[in-house]
């Protein structure tokens, strides 16, 4: 079984191929895709760039050129669910496309010709623990100091759903109205309802894990840089390692 890995953060790609070994490197379409064996399992690790379309043609080149047998998407996303702090982890289950709107011909947030409103993820009870996993022993991954620096203590892991669009979300009135059209809403990033579609299309099993890096307002934002460098590439390599082995 080969295992498909996009990121829509360099960094999170970057800390994975530091332990990736017989690594063979392809570059197409302005992507570099790293095949190697992580933990003695074959994966093929790619940066998707940032957006929709960007996040669809990587997936669709990952499927048809690499033959892998499921994908797994990390990354980090605004929180939208008020009960989420910087550090919480939101495994997806439903994506939408929140930029979505041909009304009157479809419904808000239908994808014309499939008929459906959202993608739902895999049930992957594996990858679930793996990730509880990680977040019950994150002081082995991340140090104290760093911890302590983005408040964060002890990681909630929740499921619901994920909206992906081509809009960077930061204000209060944008996340209200996205909450009050999708209630079941946790967080929002713009690449991994584009991902489940294709996977869906393909009929290739899909999750998608996502990091919280802020609140998705008008708040003061963390020093997301280092955020992504000291605490989302290792939250991102220790839980593939916690899944794979």
């Amino acid at each position: 079984m080969r295992i498909g890995v996009i990121s829509a953060m360099p960094e999170e790609v970057q800390s994975i191929l530091d332990v990736l070994k017989n690594v063979k490197i392809t570059k197409k379409g302005m992507r570099s895709y790293y095949e190697g064996t992580f933990y003695n399992k074959e994966i093929v690790v790619v940066f998707s760039r940032w957006g929709k379309v960007a996040a669809a043609v990587t997936t669709t080149q990952l499927i048809n050129d690499y033959k892998v047998d499921e994908i797994i998407f990390t990354g980090v996303a605004g929180a939208l669910s008020s009960d989420l702090n910087v550090g919480d982890i939101v495994i997806g289950e439903k994506l939408f496309q929140h930029d979505m709107d041909t009304r009157p011909l479809f419904d808000r947030f239908e994808i014309p010709l499939l008929g459906k409103t959202y993608f739902k993820t895999q049930q992957n009870v594996q990858l679930e623990s793996a990730v509880t996993s990680f977040t019950n022993t994150i002081e082995n991954s991340i140090s104290k100091v760093v911890l302590q620096e983005f408040k964060i203590s002890k990681p909630k892991v929740v499921q619901g759903s994920v909206l992906s669009g081509d809009q960077f979300i930061a204000s209060k009135e944008k996340v209200a109205e996205l909450l009050k059209a999708i209630p079941s809403a946790q967080c929002v990033e713009m690449e991994g309802a584009a991902v489940a579609q294709v996977c869906f299309e393909y009929e290739i099993p899909f999750s998608i894990v996502r990091i919280i890096s802020d609140s998705a307002n008008d708040e003061a934002p963390i020093d997301f840089p280092k955020f992504t460098k000291s605490v989302a590439c290792k939250y991102a390599k220790g839980i593939l390692k916690n899944y794979i082995k």
